[in-house]
């Protein structure tokens, strides 16, 4: 650009294929023309000319040459990109409108009666790259274009950035976009077409009115959609509504349309070119993101029967299209004057359009652009005002239109204060551009009802006021929800299940009371008394107290309120623990302490010692440390990370019938943040202890001991406690999403539990009570045998005991009688022949008839002591060594 003058010529120096560092330029102007700027310019280090290009300016004493007659009217040249293809095929009818427009201006007499407009034209094809070309073109070849007129905004945005540096004013027709309102990026730009955001108060409007909260968008990434998202963003979050989703594609639409349908998007807004329409929709209708539970937002520039003109690019046939945007809504810019009166060009609308169809010929409404094309018409109009405003203008400063060029920034000027004062009424309505250039009009609301377009209302974003028709129409008869209505139900527990497990509980307890109030009534009973009594009633009492935590375990959202459930799970967990660490502690300590006396000992005197030396103290030592470290265990987690209410959803279900709902199923837990670790901690702990308890019952259940007579009942109730904790434990966490199903494994071992510790434990010495009646002897304790195991063991032990003591009794008296007879024996001297004779023959007969001793160990003892017919010295013949001998 550096390397040309206009009107003049460039000497380069020092230049290879381009300019590089140490390049020069001099600058020369043709005859009659005169050099205004430095003549020589260098190329720098930088990249950059160290002088602006100079201009050639005409010097005002030969300015009467180049002018002819005066009655001849001069050339006003406008450089238009009409495009004719593309995303936006709007020049097929905005040309021809704009050449009505350019012919009824220059046959006015009032408006630039001097001048002539003529325009050059090019097909940008809505394509920048080939806007770019056409605009060089434009610009470096003869003649000066005093306006360019680009189309869709990505050309508007590449020309009107480009101008400035021309002091060109740009004046678009079809450009929608809003970042073109920039005025430091575009200070020149001025359009009759709105800015697309002026669909989105619109929108907005519509939203609110139809009670939409939520709602997702599809756009064509360009510059104009994205800044026109943008902005409705802002919009809807100043109203309460939430853009949920948000796609983008830019050539093909398939995965973000899948997108939308995995995400349950309901009100879409489309935001893309008419050829792009095409192919969402033939996408939409392979989704089947259509019908009545879906409402989509269009752009209302499409041609009327866009979705049937045929195109490769889809493989959807014509009816399936129409059935895919059967419904959707538009927001459109009122184009076209609605009322019926005649405006700057002496035309009302009707006839407006009535001529163009004439001029487009067949088939005018497949034409594309014809809802543009009064843009276009009127854009020439307030080109050609502004023209005649600023010729006007420059006469008093002694210039004219013709003057203008490239550097001539004075009429550049003098151009924009025209146009930004444009105010007239054309065949779109009103033309009147607020300060960032852009076109204030209505918005026409329309809805596509049987394959037809139908106005439903008008929106004036000015005032705020919506005009509307009632005559929507929608396949589902009412306009659909804006998402899937979910239904949230809380699972809760069957309350047949919880009554009866609650009656089971409820009767535990009573026995559990009746077991207790029996145990403290008869403590004094030497059997009681023999089992331990007071860890006996610590035991019932556990029971009670898990008992008691059935219930509410069992209460959920359905009889409490929310705030109401950390109460509820701290019943749970402090009723459920201490219930255990009481019942199961005191039965462990039973089992420890018998363990420890009967198991590590040989000697029988050992045993007897620590047998005797088995104080009850240490047992409820025991039992108080095991129930200490229970509570400091739950009060270190209640404090540290207190339980509270959790929810668990499951996965959505949709109920029957053609419902526009869904159903999540919730459930109410009791949880906290580290609900894993306390329960390892808990569960550790306690699991430890039930395979100790298990150990120590299975090695002790030979034992036989007074002071704890019920041990072997108690080992059976740890038998059965721990297989049906070690079971439920692992099987609950499992089942925790099923209520129903683990509030009956969780409540069933409890109950199970407590019974069978309070059966086994109580039962045995209720039935011996009763059978039996008090105990009013130990004579009588001995003679009756019990039912348990361990009454007959503890019945034989007894029963020896006082045979052994009747035997010793007896062997005294034996031994005192003996005493006697042998000091008899030695009172006499010799014993006669006689007796010696009697007493051989009787007992103790030999070949010599003599004696040699007294004693013989033939004799039969029991019959030299008890015999009453034997004679006194028969008697006093027995020997007192088989006496010892029975003793012993």
């Amino acid at each position: 650009m550096h390397l040309k003058l206009e009107n003049g010529r460039a000497e380069v120096r020092g230049m290879g294929h381009v300019p590089m560092e140490g390049t020069s330029v001099h600058f020369t102007c043709d005859p009659g023309f005169l050099l205004v700027g430095s003549s020589h310019s260098l190329c720098t280090k930088t990249g950059k000319w160290d002088h602006p290009k100079p201009t050639c300016q005409v010097r005002r004493s030969d300015t009467s040459v180049r002018r002819t007659d005066s009655s001849r009217k001069r050339a006003l040249h406008v450089g238009a990109l009409f495009p004719m293809s593309g995303g936006w095929p709007g020049g097929q009818a905005c040309h021809p409108a704009a050449q009505m427009a350019l012919e009824d201006v220059n046959n006015r007499k009032d408006i630039l009666p001097e001048y002539e407009l003529r325009l050059i034209h090019h097909d940008s094809q809505c394509d920048p790259g080939q806007a770019t070309r056409y605009l060089y073109e434009l610009l470096y070849n003869d003649p000066i274009k005093i306006m360019l007129m680009p189309g869709c905004s990505s050309v508007s945005t590449l020309v009107a950035e480009a101008a400035r540096m021309w002091h060109l004013i740009v004046l678009s027709y079809g450009s929608s976009s809003p970042a073109l309102s920039n005025r430091q990026r575009f200070p020149t730009f001025f359009r009759t077409h709105p800015s697309a955001t002026l669909h989105n108060p619109t929108r907005v409007q519509l939203f609110k009115k139809w009670g939409w909260t939520k709602i997702a968008t599809i756009q064509q990434t360009t510059e104009v959609f994205t800044s026109t998202l943008d902005d409705l963003e802002e919009r809807v979050k100043e109203a309460g509504i939430e853009i949920t989703f948000r796609q983008s594609f830019f050539s093909d639409p398939a995965i973000p349309v899948k997108d939308l349908k995995r995400q349950d998007a309901r009100i879409i807004v489309g935001l893309f070119y008419e050829t792009e329409a095409r192919k969402v929709f033939c996408e939409v209708y392979k989704e089947r993101l259509f019908g009545k539970k879906y409402v989509w937002f269009l752009i209302g520039w499409y041609a009327d029967n866009w979705f049937k003109i045929p195109d490769p690019a889809i493989n959807c046939t014509v009816d399936e299209m129409t059935m895919a945007v059967e419904g959707h809504v538009t927001t459109e810019i009122v184009m076209l004057n609605p009322e019926n009166t005649r405006g700057i060009s002496n035309m009302t609308s009707q006839e407006f359009m009535e001529k163009l169809k004439r001029r487009l010929g067949e088939n005018p409404d497949v034409t594309g652009g014809l809802q543009e094309a009064p843009l276009a018409y009127d854009a020439i109009w307030a080109l050609a005002l502004a023209l005649n405003k600023t010729a006007y203008e420059l006469s008093k400063m002694g210039l004219r239109l013709e003057d203008f060029n490239y550097n001539n920034k004075i009429i550049s000027d003098e151009i924009y204060r025209a146009m930004n004062s444009s105010s007239f009424d054309g065949v779109s309505g009103h033309v009147v551009f607020d300060a960032s250039g852009s076109r204030m009009a209505w918005t026409l609301i329309e809805q596509l009802q049987d394959g037809i377009y139908k106005k439903i209302g008008y929106y004036d974003s000015t005032k705020d006021n919506l005009s509307w028709y009632n005559n929507d129409k929608w396949i589902g008869g009412s306009p659909p929800a804006d998402h899937t209505k979910v239904i949230i139900t809380f699972r809760y527990l069957s309350q047949k299940l919880f009554i009866s497990v609650s009656v089971l509980a409820g009767l535990g307890i009573l026995l559990g009371f009746v077991c207790l109030s029996f145990n403290i009534y008869n403590s004094h009973v030497r059997y009681i008394q023999n089992s331990q009594p007071h860890l006996n009633n610590v035991t019932a009492a556990g029971c009670i107290l898990a008992l008691a935590a059935v219930f509410p375990l069992g209460l959920d959202g359905h009889h409490i309120e929310k705030w109401h459930f950390p109460l509820v799970c701290q019943a749970r967990l402090w009723l459920l623990g201490l219930g255990f660490s009481l019942a199961y502690g005191s039965m462990f300590t039973k089992i420890w302490w018998i363990h420890t006396a009967f198991t590590k000992k040989d000697d029988k005197k050992e045993r007897r010692k620590l047998s005797q030396t088995l104080e009850p103290w240490k047992l409820y030592t025991t039992v108080s440390l095991l129930l200490g470290l229970d509570i400091i265990t739950l009060g270190i987690w209640q404090i540290v990370d207190p339980l509270h209410r959790s929810i668990e959803e499951f996965t959505k279900e949709e109920p029957r019938g053609d419902l526009d709902v869904l159903i999540l199923p919730q459930l109410e837990h009791c949880s906290s943040l580290k609900m894993n670790t306390w329960l390892g901690i808990v569960y550790g702990s306690k699991g430890l202890l039930l395979l100790l308890g298990i150990f120590l019952a299975y090695e002790t259940k030979s034992v036989s001991t007074e002071k704890i007579n019920d041990h072997r009942a108690v080992g059976m109730a740890i038998y059965n406690v721990a297989v049906l904790c070690l079971i439920t434990a692992p099987v609950t966490m499992i089942l925790s999403s099923q209520q129903d199903a683990s509030f009956a494994f969780s409540s069933l071992a409890i109950v199970f539990s407590a019974y069978i510790t309070l059966v086994v434990l109580f039962v045995p010495k209720m039935r011996r009570l009763i059978t039996r009646g008090e105990w009013q002897s130990e004579q009588q304790d001995t003679l009756k045998t019990g039912s348990s195991t361990n009454n007959n063991e503890e019945e034989k032990s007894r029963l020896l005991e006082r045979e052994n003591q009747e035997l010793g009794r007896i062997i005294a008296e034996k031994e005192e009688r003996v005493m006697e007879l042998r000091q008899q024996l030695r009172s006499r001297r010799r014993p006669s022949v006689t007796t010696r004779d009697n007493c051989s023959e009787n007992h103790f007969p030999n070949s010599s008839g003599a004696v040699s001793s007294l004693y013989q160990p033939g004799l039969p003892l029991a019959r030299c002591l008890v015999a009453e017919g034997g004679d006194k010295l028969g008697r006093n013949s027995c020997d007192g060594s088989r006496v010892h001998l029975l003793y012993k």
